[in-house]
């Protein structure tokens, strides 16, 4: 399993794209598994920031994708 440093939009949007085609799947098969429009999709896949983060985290669901996040040192998990 490989892990992707994810910083911004963009990079998060190419791990999606590259799921997404080593699985086989077109923006229009996982169109239709998810419901989401393939323009959306795309645009995902492009960085757009304004994407609507539900679907966003949608779209790594079904593509089985996994995000963690690590805050910064020092910080207490209270």
């Amino acid at each position: 399993m490989s892990t992707y440093t994810i910083t911004d939009a963009a990079s998060l949007g190419a791990v999606l794209r590259r799921t997404r085609k080593s699985l086989g799947l077109t923006q229009e098969t996982l169109s239709l598994q998810t419901g989401i429009s393939r323009p959306t999709i795309r645009s995902i896949e492009q960085g757009k920031e304004t994407a609507h983060l539900g679907l966003v985290l949608q779209i790594c669901r079904d593509l089985g994708v996994t995000l963690e996040a690590t805050p910064p040192e020092g910080l207490n998990d209270k």
